[in-house]
């Protein structure tokens, strides 16, 4: 027989061999009955299972035998017990702890969602914004040739502003959209992490200018100066000293975009035709380097081409552009009246009836809802069917969706009355 401490080190080095799957089991056992049932096991019954389990895995089960109590390695194997029965109650405490703690309802989309940090939200016009910018370098896009350095130093260089309260799944989306559309980007893969620093694989420029010139018409490259504001696809007017001329933003840059040496030698007017990769230069002028069309123009001189009829593209490339003129295309008449009606003062809501709410069960001329509540009725959804500007003798029902006009407190107190 070894001397004591030396027992003591084997009971302790057997207890810990033989604890394991006791303590898991217990850990299990503990998690299992919290998260379920709300009911913690109790320690006897984990001690039980634990020295059962423990036994049948060691030898440990009879602890009243005499082969066990007058055994030449006694205090080896009442170590080892007691270690069993330690790691079996921690593990089992440790299981009932994150029993309580683990969040009841779970799913696969919760598992796996990203979000950022607080620390990089913004509050910007009394909402919540964050600032993504392009982390360590560009990467190429399999299948697609290498992005050229200047395109790459300049998306390197981007950095733009998003809604914080967007999925990253979604802000992912509109960041590679937004670097698409300003870059004229063929392809484009972007992956953010928790600080809102986007890593990102793009693709260059492919045939994009010809894309975007309809059939018929012919793309222009003229300077003029720029209003500010004006994007793509914005109807305009190029206004020469003979007669306008009509046609739709294909692209432009403005001075700011380029270095003085390139606005410098670049080309006074250009034409392409919709077969050509590229027209925004005409044979025996000097073609402008690409570089990223900005989603709208920062005003100032600079170059536009623009898709105009092709009958009026010679012509207009003899002509020097006096004045740029941006067209309206005409007024959205909902949002027109929102914002009437939110200028008089008055709010507009979406109200779902309630079961056994008081105007349940009767018309919108019974209830006299602008008398009895100060609003109006919109519209109402009955029977799964939308009525618009409905009339007096329109039901109502439980669960009937009603869009509803007035002043904000009449509204909110029409919304607790009835929904």
């Amino acid at each position: 027989m070894a001397s004591f401490p030396v027992e003591v080190l084997f009971g302790i080095y057997l207890g810990v061999l033989t604890g394991i799957i006791p303590a898991l089991v217990s850990w299990a056992l503990g998690f299992v009955f919290k998260y379920v049932t709300g009911v913690t096991v109790p320690a006897f019954g984990v001690v039980v299972l634990a020295v059962a389990i423990a036994g049948v895995n060691g030898g440990l089960l009879a602890l009243n035998d005499p082969t066990f109590t007058q055994s030449a390695n006694q205090i080896r194997l009442t170590v080892a017990v007691v270690v069993v029965l330690m790691l079996s109650l921690y593990a089992h405490n440790a299981g009932d702890k994150m029993g309580v703690e683990f969040p009841r309802r779970l799913s696969l989309r919760k598992l796996t969602e990203r979000t950022l940090s607080t620390d990089v939200v913004e509050l910007a016009g009394g909402r919540g914004q964050v600032r993504v910018s392009v982390s360590g370098e560009v990467g190429d896009v399999e299948g697609y040739p290498p992005v050229p350095a200047d395109l790459r130093r300049e998306v390197r260089e981007w950095t733009a502003p998003f809604p914080a309260d967007l999925p990253v799944v979604e802000l992912e989306s509109r960041v590679a959209d937004r670097l698409r559309t300003e870059f004229d980007l063929a392809d484009v893969a972007v992956t953010l992490d928790e600080r809102a620093r986007a890593t990102v694989s793009a693709a260059p420029p492919l045939g994009g200018l010809s894309k975007r010139i309809p059939p018929g018409k012919r793309g222009v490259s003229v300077r003029a100066l720029l209003p500010t504001g004006m994007a793509r696809g914005d109807d305009v007017s190029l206004v020469t000293a003979d007669r306008p001329y009509d046609g739709s933003v294909v692209s432009f840059r403005s001075n700011g975009a380029r270095d003085a040496a390139t606005a410098a030698t670049a080309a006074t007017a250009a034409t392409a035709r919709p077969d050509e990769s590229d027209g925004e230069a005409d044979a025996g002028t000097t073609s402008v380097s690409p570089s990223p069309t900005l989603p709208v123009a920062d005003g100032g001189e600079g170059r536009l081409t623009a898709a105009v009829d092709a009958s009026g593209a010679e012509s207009l490339l003899g002509s020097t552009v006096n004045r740029l003129v941006v067209r309206s295309r005409g007024t959205r008449r909902e949002y027109e009246l929102l914002s009437l009606l939110r200028q008089a003062g008055n709010r507009v809501r979406k109200v779902t009836i309630r079961e056994g709410a008081s105007i349940a069960g009767r018309t919108i001329g019974d209830v006299a809802l602008r008398d009895t509540y100060g609003v109006s009725v919109l519209a109402v959804r009955h029977e799964g069917r939308w009525q618009f500007a409905p009339r007096g003798a329109q039901a109502l029902a439980a669960d009937d969706d009603l869009f509803v006009v007035g002043k904000l407190d009449a509204v909110v107190a029409f919304r607790e009355a009835v929904a």
